[in-house]
This record gives C-alpha cells, sequence and structure tokens, in this order.
C-alpha cells in the first residue's frame, strides 16, 4: 500500500514503513498525521506481524512539524484543524500523542531507521519505536523551544527513560542540534550503522525468526517495567511465563532447536 505520504510494504511478517513525502523532509502536516495513524490501524489489527521497521524516503527521516502549520497556529488555527487535542481520543493519549505512542503500544517490535535530519515531532516519532538506528551525521533537535512551544507528541514521557534528566532539559530547553554521537551517548540511539534501514530490516528478519508469541510477551513486559513498579513487573513475567510454557509455539521453538530445522510457528 502506498499513499502520497506513507508507503507500506509487508513480506514474512515484516512491515516496511516509510514516510513518503520527500521534497518536503517527510514534515507532518494534517495529512501526514491521518496517513500515520491509519498504517497504526492496519498494524495494530495485523495477527500476522512480527516487526516493524519505520523508515524516511529521500534525504531526511522527519523535520518535524510542517512550516505551514506552524504558521497556522500563530494565526489561531489549531495545529491538527481535524482533532481536538485537548480530549484523551486514544486511551492516555490524544490525537498528536498517539502517532507516536501507537508505535509503542503495538504488539510487534518497532525499529526506526533514522538518516538526515529528526528535529521536533520527528524525533519524538523515532522514539515510539523500540530500537533505533542512527545513519553517520543525522542531525537531531528537541526543537519545539525555538518556536516558543513544548514537546507534545509524547517526547517528555518517553525521553525520561532514556536519557538522564539534565541532559533531556538542556537540549529541551535549549533547542540546539546535536549529533548522532550525541545521541548515541545519551542513549537515545540503540547504534550508528551506515545503512540503518537495511539494518534495521535485517533485525526484524532476526526477530521475525522467534516465537511470536514470546516476542509479543516480551515487549508487553518491557512496556510495563518503564511504566509501573518492580512487584507489579515480577508479577507480569511470572503470567506470561505461565502463559508460554506448554504453549503451541514453545513446544515448536523448543523441537525446531533440537531438530535443527526452521520453525513452523502457528498464529492464534
Amino acid at each position: 500500500m502506498t499513499t502520497d505520504r506513507i508507503s507500506l510494504s509487508f513480506a514474512d511478517g515484516v512491515a516496511d514503513v516509510r514516510l513518503n513525502r520527500p521534497d518536503k523532509l517527510n514534515a507532518l502536516d494534517p495529512a501526514m498525521f491521518a496517513a500515520i495513524a491509519e498504517i497504526g490501524a492496519q498494524l495494530a489489527d495485523n495477527r500476522k506481524l512480527r516487526a516493524v521497521v519505520l523508515s524516511g524516503e529521500g534525504q531526511a527521516f522527519c523535520a518535524g512539524l510542517d512550516m505551514e502549520r506552524l504558521v497556522a497556529t500563530t494565526e489561531g488555527e489549531s495545529i491538527l484543524p481535524f482533532a481536538d487535542l485537548g480530549r484523551r481520543t486514544h486511551g492516555i493519549a490524544n490525537f498528536a500523542q498517539h502517532l507516536v505512542w501507537l508505535w509503542r503500544e503495538l504488539p510487534a517490535p518497532v525499529i526506526a531507521a533514522v538518516h538526515g535530519i529528526a528535529f521536533g515531532g520527528g524525533f519524538q516519532l523515532m522514539l515510539g519505536a523500540d530500537i533505533r538506528y542512527l545513519a553517520p551525521g543525522t542531525r537531531l533537535a528537541i526543537i519545539e523551544a525555538k518556536w516558543g512551544l513544548v514537546p507534545d507528541m509524547a517526547g517528555t514521557q518517553l525521553m525520561r527513560h532514556l536519557a538522564r534528566e539534565d541532559v533531556v532539559r538542556e537540549l529541551t530547553y535549549t533547542a540546539r542540534v546535536f549529533s548522532a554521537d550525541e545521541a548515541l551517548g545519551h542513549g537515545f540511539a540503540t547504534r550508528i550503522v551506515e545503512q540503518p534501514r537495511e539494518a534495521a530490516l535485517e533485525t526484524a528478519r532476526a526477530i521475525a525468526d522467534r516465537s511470536p508469541d514470546a516476542i509479543r510477551a516480551a515487549k508487553r513486559l518491557l512496556n510495563l517495567a518503564a511504566d509501573r513498579d518492580a512487584a507489579t513487573g515480577l508479577a507480569a513475567e511470572t503470567a506470561e511465563q505461565a502463559r508460554l510454557l506448554g504453549s503451541p509455539n514453545h513446544i515448536e521453538a523448543v523441537r525446531a532447536n533440537l531438530e535443527r530445522r526452521p520453525p513452523q510457528w502457528s498464529f492464534t
């Protein structure tokens, strides 16, 4: 599937999602917001989804909010004319926050492949992924303060689990551009690789080789660990493991390893 904002291909359980507005450095306008939400809904309903790679066409991952929308906000218009951002329309999130949070809530792991620039909303979008591969030379910025705004697409809630508080504050308050090497040092990047999309697809395929039940359970547990107390997390570990033990895909994983053959997973 390809729209004028996003392309999606699906093979062997791996979804390859590409922001597709290269002439505008994949900047976020209302059509891009709507397309991301639509793709997210499609993926959430796909029981055969094993992993997702999120990247951008052209010279950049995502330049953040489209300049036309930024100007419109100074004239009394909403960032998203079709959405009431004061309402929690998607669980704990409003519509704009949902575009980042949905990647965290997808049952399958998400790998962001980032190159060029990731500013503002684009930076927050990559934070929604489980894993983030950056190309050398990528420039990033929590740029909202430059425009008299704050990060409002779940960034404040995701950054706090990745980098030290003083680092998050310094980058947020100054809105300065920082490098891929800095991002790696701060914890915003998983790895720096020459070809991040190819590396992300390779990782996605490796994940797709594992039991889908175990991977989905692991993502639930890791999400929970970031948000809840240890006692809740330990109880959840036990509950997830009890569901996996003796299940068809657990048995298949053991047998496939012992028999030295590719596993044949079941999807329920």
